[in-house]
């Protein structure tokens, strides 16, 4: 299909040479991995209108893994865009199975996009001993903070409640590490990227509205079954939108990091996939990706030439021209006016002083906690001797009490390593996909102060953005080399 042109500026600057030209488009290519994909989406969707939920349970993971298995081996390009919509869908097929077949506590299907993301640790393991020359000592640190977190979790836990707590920490940095290590394939592993999130802005957007207006069943099951009342009442126009995925902060965080791709780069589902997805990244009321959205945009606009800065603002102009409209009518001008006028009033606000006191608690318990916890290990001992949950609303506050204060000095000393390394490329001023990951890691790390943003699927878009800037810079210096080296 003959590319479409969007009538939004374009901020992509020219790509080298060997980098693929062509627009996106709807050929199945190569025909094997996509045959993988379909025969996967084929069998979920067979089970479901056939009521056999009960087999997909399991199935679902079964056949999720084999497929990524093939794909990581075979098409790691499609292996990338796989990865990324089993984080995207998984929680929505998780609640239908539900819906059909009852409530799984144990929400045992969620494991299926962490296997797929574990499939990396094999590139890790193989590429470890090299990538310190190529920059990689970010991702050594973090994985050797995680390593002894999860160490201290065996100790103070059982081994499957460390495991557990092992799926959230460690995919984000082996996924990273994945896309860090292969910088040659950056422009392909760039593209795909793109196109994923663009038609994710679109699917989970546009879904993310139909859940505030309808409040499906299947939702609602799942709300009433999780009894989670900070997601908003289980009725129509009374639900905190998390769309396809399992909360509103990790949607949140995966739909701010799409729409600040979408300023980026030219693709013909920027003008549905913009009001779609700001409305629904509105509708989840998460105030601290909101914030955030403002540092990745600040973050993008600083890291460009000045004639890429002007495209920008006048790709925001279209976008303000676009979503406000859709945001002052009802149903949803009340839901998004009444979050916005708690910024004013924060004092009267629950949830910010709920908030306020769980990080006042959290600290000491946090920084006074020596060795750490454990990955895995939530729950501490109170002066009745009596085990409670512990709840640290802060992604830096978190680390340092599950890793305890050396893992969490090599966790987080990885990460800032990492910012510290992005910060000096210059070739974001032309790459605005640099630029944009780069602006993108920065601002999930903005929310590590209010949540636990380096965790599972909010992780994997730190990190991975993280890396692809790191990637990129990689991939430029090498084709400056090559040139210079031609000239000679």
């Amino acid at each position: 299909m003959p590319h479409a042109q969007c009538p939004m500026p374009n901020l992509q600057s020219p790509m080298p040479n060997n980098t693929p030209k062509k627009g996106f488009s709807f050929g199945l290519e190569p025909p094997l991995g996509w045959t993988a994909i379909l025969a996967f989406v084929f069998f979920t969707a067979a089970c479901i209108f056939s009521g056999a939920t009960a087999i997909l349970r399991n199935g679902y993971i079964v056949v999720s893994f084999a497929v990524g298995v093939f794909l990581y081996f075979r098409y790691p390009i499609l292996y990338i865009g796989f990865t990324w919509w089993m984080w995207f869908v998984t929680p929505f097929i998780t609640r239908l199975v539900d819906l059909k077949s009852g409530f799984d506590p144990s929400r045992f299907m969620l494991v299926s996009q962490y296997l797929v993301t574990l499939l990396t640790l094999h590139t890790f393991l193989i590429y470890l001993p090299k990538s310190l020359r190529q920059g990689g000592l970010p991702f050594v640190m973090a994985f050797l903070g995680v390593f002894y977190g999860s160490l201290i979790g065996l100790i103070k836990t059982s081994p499957m409640t460390a495991a557990r707590g092992l799926f959230d920490w460690l995919p984000p940095i082996v996924f990273a590490f994945f896309l860090f290590i292969k910088w040659r394939e950056y422009p392909q592993y760039r593209q795909v990227i793109q196109r994923t999130f663009a038609w994710g802005v679109l699917v989970m957007g546009a879904y993310g509205v139909w859940q505030f207006i309808v409040a499906p069943e299947w939702d609602v099951f799942w709300l009433v079954e999780t009894q989670l009342k900070s997601m908003g009442d289980p009725e129509p126009l009374g639900l905190r939108v998390w769309s396809t995925m399992a909360s509103p902060a990790p949607f949140s965080g995966v739909i701010m990091a799409g729409l600040l791709l979408l300023l980026t780069h030219k693709h013909y589902l920027n003008i549905p996939a913009t009001a779609v997805g700001y409305l629904s990244f509105l509708l989840t009321s998460v105030r601290t990706l909101w914030g955030a959205w403002l540092v990745g945009l600040v973050t993008l606009f600083g890291s460009l030439k000045a004639h890429s800065q002007m495209r920008l603002i006048m790709v925001i102009f279209l976008v303000i021209l676009c979503v406000v409209p859709l945001t002052t009518i009802e149903p949803f001008s009340e839901t998004i006016t009444q979050r916005f006028e708690t910024f004013s009033n924060l004092q009267k606000d629950d949830s910010a002083q709920v908030r306020q006191k769980i990080y006042e608690e959290g600290l000491n318990k946090a920084l006074t906690n020596g060795f750490g916890n454990g990955v895995g290990n939530t729950f501490v001992v109170n002066d009745q001797g009596i085990l409670e949950p512990i709840v640290i609303d802060s992604g830096f506050l978190d680390s340092f009490f599950t890793l305890g204060w050396f893992g969490a000095v090599f966790y987080l000393g990885g990460m800032l390593l990492l910012v510290y390394q992005v910060f000096q490329f210059s070739e974001c001023r032309f790459d605005s996909f640099m630029a944009a990951s780069r602006g993108i890691g920065i601002a999930m790390i903005s929310t590590l102060a209010g949540n636990s943003g380096m965790l599972g699927v909010a992780g994997m878009v730190l990190w991975g953005f993280l890396a692809m800037a790191l990637a990129g810079h990689n991939y430029h210096l090498h084709e400056q080399n090559k040139l210079g080296h031609g000239a000679k």
